[in-house]
């Protein structure tokens, strides 16, 4: 057990197998069809994904930072943020284009993004989400990757890239909660 609890890989396979044998069980029968629950089920686990790492920066990572030895932050800098911030990217991406093939199937993305009254819910949320994914790629990505050397900068531009993402990933903290409201009360 403990070399495959220890593998991610393997058990991520096993989770993706055991949860496609689910969408072929009998009472696996979505109200609007297979590919509906598919690209559901896919926009709530980029979703996770996504608001799960912009809580972990907010709330652990950049809380914790000035208080880690200055001997030790480059294993953060360095190796985790790097690693996290590509997941944190491409989980906002994958969200924004889950979510937005899921309007078009339920046959509301025009009405949504439109905000008209019958979709008016979740185009708000959409909009919100649209907003914090620009923030992630434009603002947060590229200045962090001043802040974490991964780009060359001087000092006093890593310090401000660093305040610049954190006050964009801040806005996308406060947006999240309304985000969300919208989005699980539409359906």
């Amino acid at each position: 057990m403990d070399k495959f609890f220890g593998n991610l890989h393997a058990v991520l396979a096993v989770s993706l197998v055991l949860a496609v044998g689910l969408m072929f069980a009998p009472y696996f029968n979505p109200p609007l069809g297979l590919w509906n629950g598919v690209f559901q089920w896919l926009h709530v686990f980029f979703g996770i994904t996504w608001i799960g790492l912009l809580y972990y920066f907010n709330f652990v990572q950049i809380p914790t930072m000035p208080k880690i030895p200055a001997e030790l932050k480059p294993g953060i800098s360095k190796f985790i943020a790097p690693k996290a911030l590509f997941f944190f990217r491409y989980a906002a991406l994958l969200t924004v284009i889950t979510g937005l093939t899921l309007a078009w199937l339920y046959n509301e993305l025009e009405d949504a993004l439109l905000l008209r009254e019958n979709a008016r819910l979740i185009g708000i949320g959409m909009w919100l989400a649209l907003v914090m994914a620009a923030n992630v790629w434009f603002i947060i990505w590229p200045n962090q990757k001043k802040a974490l050397g991964l780009v060359e900068a001087d000092d006093a531009t890593k310090a401000k890239a660093a305040k610049a993402a954190m006050i964009a990933s801040r806005l996308n903290v406060l947006l999240s909660l309304p985000m969300l409201l919208a989005m699980t009360n539409y359906h």
